[in-house]
């Protein structure tokens, strides 16, 4: 398998098709899931002649199922090492989800000459926590929930998380697709669950409010408003307001992983993004 040693000798997985003189795209998977989640983005985006790179992120997929170091300031740091080590630049970086928050802080802590834009989508940021200063956000209990369903029994959390509220399957009317669930399940179920029970407090707790300030190049904030897993109010339309050079797209009715239920808009948004 291909991969890398971090500074503090994880080996992360990654992916990496295409041209190596082609412009790099950098996708940046969500929680608790694997590179194999961007399967139909880096098959469309190397198609049109990117070169696509995608990791799992420590703990996840592939990658080492380390104990430790499992907070955006680690994601962000193996995520600087892999970009390093194959030297990209004007690069476009693209994350989902929790993906979206390691991405920002990449960006905001390691990014400078090596990124031409950011794409964020469903993201995290600027911060999930309700807190005093941010009121509008989720209660501790919200995420305290998430870890005791990990801890009691795993399997059927994640089949009950990706056949409900992450695709919208839970919706009046909605089709699910068992394809799509068992494949969300296996990529969970393929990472530590340490990992993912850390990770909670990584995607939920860390304020990204001065790194998505700290960004300068351009910034596509990508969101459905049907988004039950990342709720639209309290972080696409905070985070566009944040960043110095955004565009904000809200999508009516598209749930949390609309990236899979809805590629082909998810895809075509991107590519004029970029060819802008």
């Amino acid at each position: 398998m291909t991969s890398i040693t971090t500074k503090d000798g994880v080996q992360i997985f990654y992916k990496d098709w295409g041209t190596k003189s082609a412009q790099p795209i950098v996708f940046h998977h969500g929680w608790p899931l694997s590179s194999d989640d961007w399967d139909n983005q880096m098959l469309h985006f190397v198609g049109k002649g990117f070169r696509v790179i995608a990791h799992d992120r420590r703990g996840h997929g592939r990658s080492n199922q380390v104990s430790d170091g499992h907070d955006m300031d680690h994601y962000a740091a193996d995520v600087a090492a892999l970009v390093e080590h194959l030297d990209l630049r004007n690069a476009i970086h693209i994350g989902h989800s929790t993906g979206g928050g390691e991405a920002t802080r990449y960006v905001a802590r390691h990014g400078k000459g090596r990124v031409a834009k950011l794409v964020i989508i469903g993201a995290v940021p600027p911060l999930m926590l309700k807190t005093a200063a941010n009121p509008g956000g989720l209660p501790i209990e919200a995420f305290d929930n998430l870890r005791s369903q990990l801890a009691a029994n795993r399997s059927q959390f994640y089949l009950d998380f990706s056949g409900g509220p992450f695709y919208g399957y839970n919706r009046p009317g909605a089709e699910p697709s068992q394809a799509i669930i068992q494949n969300w399940w296996r990529q969970g179920m393929m990472g530590s669950a340490k990992a993912h029970h850390d990770g909670i407090k990584a995607f939920s707790e860390t304020d990204f409010s001065e790194d998505l300030k700290s960004i300068a190049v351009p910034t596509l904030v990508l969101h459905g408003d049907d988004d039950q897993i990342v709720p639209i109010a309290d972080s696409a339309l905070l985070s566009a307001k944040l960043l110095k050079n955004s565009t904000l797209k809200i999508y009516e009715k598209l749930p949390h992983g609309m990236c899979t239920t809805h590629a082909d808009i998810i895809n075509a948004e991107i590519l004029s993004f970029i060819k802008a």
